[in-house]
């Protein structure tokens, strides 16, 4: 994902969708390569990505539908609607270096704007700018309330603060406009643009109100580009209507006004740019008197006709939408090109040349991990294949294509707790009875052991464990990778494949990883589950492995090996070993940012990183975590996990030829998705490496 701004309202009709275009318009007047999204769609007549579409090369993807959002947002399905919304951004974001996405907006009946636009600023890593409108407000009331606003989506980080946009404001004047841009700074808050309310930017044509009263078209004249800056009620006599002839007026009058109607037409005539005519009260004009307004119709006079009287014509004009229709072309290159000009200069420099160090957000992750499963579909197999959330499981990952499942199971069984569950098994999901196809791995694992003395009596003892099955698949080339443990143990599910398939090349031991998904962003914490007490040998080898795990999967890999001491300020046995480890890492993968040993707070919080290890590459933005020993790895993760509510995802085993991953005995359904998920991608990752 490219640089992110998410666009978000602080009030109401603050202009959130100009502001966006204005935007777009100034970082491509600036040579960025900029994309735009609207991930979540308006209720009604969403027009923001035809704007977009209109005054640029873009073509955004459709927005996730209203009632979607609302029905994932009622069953408390967070997860599944960020997910959706990662997807719709990484489609309009490829290829650019900067996406600015437009939030929710408040609307009526709905109160849930603000949680969900803090959820996507999380989700897509972004950077906030708040667009504030004011009313009748001071500059230091809409102050306030902007700092209130921007209180609601947490700190912005490190080294980062949130921006804002003053747009209408009414008062023109440059000190005016430095008052509002200094009250802004007062409040801790980056004014990037001060707007004034610009009259031509909020002038809709002839053609709009047509639409919009239902009118009939009398005469269409220039009715596509004529507008109105002025709206006149006239039922006045001549002498006292011609003051409010004037340019870019829409005059409103009975139909039986003829008088009126003769008098705009010599205007017309005789210069006057009237907008146009509205004709009410449901009366036909005289035939005759329009045959002699005629060369003002000619001259492009757009005359419309309705059946409301003129007081409640020209309330509803009153009430129009003044918001840009999706085919007005002009005036989106006049809005866009406008408020482009407000955006202070230096800040859009500061955004393309700014290369601070990403996050990648769990819906991110999970998007990511969905994606490169699905690029290149591997044959994972479940040996597992009787468990109820194991189907549940091959059912999603096989329906949403994301790797191929073989259930290793009695197949009239594995039916009975599908139906049990109200589960359509798919077609191309894979029924396999271990007990039919076991005989058929007998020699082969005899062939495998033969050096530790296997004989066919003991491999076929072996065979009845479905897990080893599944294991000599992976052997044979029949399967890409291995997925248990909902109701086996972690020894269990691993002892076949260090027995048969081994350690990959350059690998001397095999290792684990879980992923932490913490609110904002998915840390690597490794070794929690493996190795009880590793040299430093070895903890460089798991060092040097969870970076590439971390890489894999989409992580930047800055590596912290921690101990309970920072640098030089401590000593003794344990510590001297996490500095041998960092040494041995440094000089096997000169290309990694590894440094250690590392307390974890100054590993991962910048100020403390700071003032304990000011000149280290990685403390304070430290994404691989690994601890000295399995005692505190296990303690510490699960400490995480259940105290903060992060997910995890793991373990996740790494070092082996073939991936296999194990899985809690405790875990959901959505738990074994992702991990089938996870050892489709170390699959993926294998073969090429092969």
């Amino acid at each position: 994902m490219p640089r992110t701004l998410l666009v978000a309202p602080a009030g109401h009709q603050v202009g959130l969708t100009t502001t966006c275009l204005g935007l777009v318009r100034a970082l491509d007047e600036k040579g960025v390569r900029v994309a735009f999204a609207k991930p979540i769609a308006t209720r009604g007549n969403d027009r923001s990505n035809d704007l977009i579409a209109l005054g640029s090369t873009l073509h955004p993807p459709t927005p996730i539908p209203r009632q979607r959002v609302e029905d994932l947002l009622s069953d408390g399905d967070d997860q599944t609607l960020m997910e959706e919304v990662v997807a719709v951004c990484s489609a309009a974001a490829e290829g650019a270096d900067v996406l600015v996405v437009e939030g929710m907006v408040t609307e009526s009946g709905m109160v849930f704007s603000t949680r969900v636009n803090t959820l996507v600023l999380r989700a897509l890593d972004a950077e906030l700018v708040l667009v504030a409108a004011p009313s009748d407000q001071s500059p230091a009331e809409l102050a306030d309330a902007l700092a209130i606003a921007a209180h609601g989506y947490g700190d912005p980080g490190e080294g980062r603060q949130h921006a804002c946009v003053i747009n209408l404001v009414p008062d023109p004047d440059p000190a005016a406009l430095t008052a509002w841009r200094e009250a802004a700074i007062a409040e801790h808050l980056l004014p990037v643009a001060v707007v004034s309310r610009r009259e031509e930017l909020m002038a809709p044509r002839v053609v709009d109100i047509a639409h919009w009263l239902g009118a009939r078209v009398i005469n269409a004249g220039r009715m596509a580009q004529r507008r109105f800056r002025d709206v006149k009620l006239c039922a006045m006599t001549v002498p006292n209507s011609i003051k409010v002839f004037a340019p870019d007026t829409l005059i409103i009058t009975p139909a039986d006004r003829d008088d009126i109607i003769l008098a705009a037409s010599l205007a017309v005539l005789d210069g006057m740019k009237l907008s146009g005519l509205v004709l009410t009260g449901g009366v036909e004009p005289n035939a005759r008197v329009m045959e002699l307004c005629q060369p003002a119709l000619n001259a492009g006079l757009p005359v419309l006709w309705v059946e409301e009287g003129s007081f409640a014509t020209a309330t509803r004009v009153g009430n129009m939408d003044r918001r840009i229709p999706a085919d007005d072309q002009q005036r989106v290159e006049l809005t866009m090109t406008t408020i482009a000009e407000q955006f202070d200069r230096s800040w859009l420099r500061a955004i393309v040349a700014d290369r601070r160090a990403t996050r990648l957000s769990p819906p991110a992750f999970r998007h990511k991990l969905i994606q490169d499963a699905r690029a290149n579909r591997r044959r994972i197999v479940l040996p597992e294949g009787t468990e109820p959330r194991t189907i549940a499981a091959a059912a999603i990952v096989e329906e949403r294509g994301i790797a191929h499942c073989v259930l290793l199971g009695d197949p009239a069984t594995i039916r009975q707790q599908a139906k049990k569950q109200g589960i359509a098994l798919p077609q191309s999901l894979e029924l396999i009875d271990p007990v039919a196809v076991a005989p058929r791995y007998v020699a082969p694992l005899v062939e495998a052991r033969r050096a530790r003395g296997m004989t066919v009596d003991r491999a076929t003892t072996e065979l009845g464990d479905a897990i080893m099955i599944g294991t000599m698949m992976m052997h044979l080339g029949e399967a890409d990778g291995l997925v248990s443990g909902a109701q086996h143990t972690t020894a269990h599910t691993i002892r076949p494949a260090l027995q048969i398939i081994k350690t990959a090349p350059g690998c001397d031991l095999v290792s684990s990883v879980f992923f932490m998904c913490l609110p904002d962003e998915v840390l690597v914490f490794g070794d929690c589950a493996v190795n009880p007490n590793p040299t430093a040998e070895q903890l460089a080898d798991i060092a040097v492995q969870s970076a590439d795990t971390a890489k894999a999967f989409g992580i930047e890999p800055r590596v912290a090996l921690l101990s309970y001491s920072t640098g030089t300020s401590g000593g003794g046995e344990d510590v001297d070993k996490v500095k041998r480890a960092t040494e041995i890492a440094a000089r096997l993968r000169p290309d990694l940012l590894i440094d250690g040993p590392l307390q974890y707070d100054a590993a991962i919080m910048p100020g403390v990183a700071r003032a304990k290890a000011p000149k280290s590459p990685v403390a304070g933005h430290a994404t691989v975590f690994i601890f000295p020993d399995l005692n505190t790895g296990n303690v510490t993760y699960k400490a995480v996990q259940r105290s903060a509510n992060v997910v995890s995802m793991g373990p996740v085993l790494q070092g082996l030829a073939r991936p296999v991953n194990d899985l809690s005995r405790g875990c959901l359904v959505e738990d074994i998705v992702f991990t089938i998920t996870i050892t489709a991608i170390q699959a993926i990752q294998a073969k090429r490496d092969a």
